[in-house]
């Protein structure tokens, strides 16, 4: 090659390789791979629920800090309400041993209230509760079970206008101790179930109002003599 075209071609090969090295690198060749997936970091645990430690004896069910509240569907659209409160209450609690424990309660059908007249009137008529006739229900339990730590399993008879069916209540102990105000030893439970009203007679107007009723349950009693010796962590 003469000297001529070598300087010709000299520039020309430099000015090429300038611009190969300035070219924008092709995103496919020069994509950073993706990144490895993250890792998901450990799940802690839960931290383990204390057993509640409690007094063994017999409690009576204190009326003013204890509801029964009955929910069910109204055609679907809205999920009215009413609370049933107790006149009396006893638990017999046997730390040692629940299943030695039982509850008995009763309720005043003629105290319902759904706060709202009108349907209070109507749930205590011979439509529903027929409350004059049978002003109370009452539940017995018939077996005590622990279902986990603060957690019982309580079976019952409910009668409501003379007609009783077992029920089977989801229980959890909230707490027990020295009550700080009465300074008695206290204790106190809350409780999920779901019956049928036409068991009991009480199921007019269903399927348009549920027949299957939620009761949600909370109380609480005190024990009259409660010798700290006795004192044993709840079972369960």
């Amino acid at each position: 090659m003469n000297t001529t075209i070598r300087n010709l071609l000299l520039p020309l090969a430099i000015a090429a390789a300038v611009a190969a090295c300035s070219k924008p690198a092709d995103p496919v060749a020069t994509a950073a791979a993706p990144a490895d997936a993250a890792v998901a970091a450990p799940v802690e645990p839960a931290p383990a629920v204390a057993a509640i430690t409690a007094v063994s004896g017999t409690y009576q069910l204190d009326p003013t800090h204890t509801d029964v509240l009955a929910q069910w569907t109204h055609f679907g659209f809205s999920q009215p309400s009413a609370h049933f409160g107790i006149s009396e209450g006893t638990l017999v609690y046997d730390a040692a041993d629940v299943g030695k424990s039982s509850v008995k309660v009763t309720m005043q059908l003629t105290a319902m209230n759904s706060f709202v007249d009108k349907l209070d009137e109507h749930l205590a008529s011979g439509d529903f509760f027929d409350a004059a006739k049978f002003p109370n229900a009452t539940f017995k339990s018939t077996s005590v079970a622990a279902a986990g730590t603060n957690k019982l399993t309580v079976t019952g008879d409910l009668t409501i206008k003379d007609i009783t069916k077992p029920v089977t209540l989801d229980v959890t102990l909230n707490g027990a101790g020295e009550h700080p105000m009465l300074k008695k030893q206290a204790i106190g439970f809350s409780a999920t179930a779901t019956i049928k009203r036409s068991d009991f007679g009480v199921g007019a107007y269903a399927p348009n109002v549920s027949d299957e009723v939620q009761l949600r349950i909370t109380t609480e009693g005190t024990l009259a003599d409660a010798p700290a010796a006795d004192a044993a962590p709840a079972q369960g």
